[in-house]
């Protein structure tokens, strides 16, 4: 179920969506909480916290790791080393679904679209993928 309980930001109205809703603002299955329109959430929602995550354990894209855990019944599960060939990160920009090791490889930054992407969020990784 989908719902309009966030009040708007600087970058554009929010959005509640819990398991099994989706946004129908995005065209890939995006969950979460208070999520906008480039995919900035409740947990993280400074200007390049521009990136949503598809879980393989529900095969949907949440913002960040507390969304997931915030929007569903269910622990996360981590990508493994052998599937980062998987289109599973979503830029909130340019709307480009990207391979994860490509994400892994472009460092702070989109490359489909030049966007900057939170430098923070390689402190997380591990929440998401089997990284060394």
């Amino acid at each position: 179920m989908m719902n309009d309980d966030a009040q708007p930001n600087r970058w554009g109205p929010r959005r509640t969506t819990r398991a099994p809703g989706l946004d129908d603002r995005f065209d890939v299955p995006v969950r979460g909480v208070e999520v906008g329109p480039e995919t900035r959430c409740a947990h993280y929602h400074g200007p390049s916290d521009i990136i949503a995550i598809r879980f393989p354990c529900c095969d949907a894209f949440y913002p960040c790791f507390a969304c997931h855990e915030d929007a569903t019944g269910h622990e996360a599960r981590r990508w493994s080393s052998d599937q980062f060939d998987e289109a599973a990160v979503l830029c909130g920009a340019c709307r480009s679904v990207l391979p994860i090791r490509k994400y892994l490889e472009a460092g702070p930054t989109c490359p489909a679209c030049g966007a900057a992407f939170n430098p923070g969020c390689a402190r997380h990784h591990d929440r998401y993928f089997e990284v060394r």
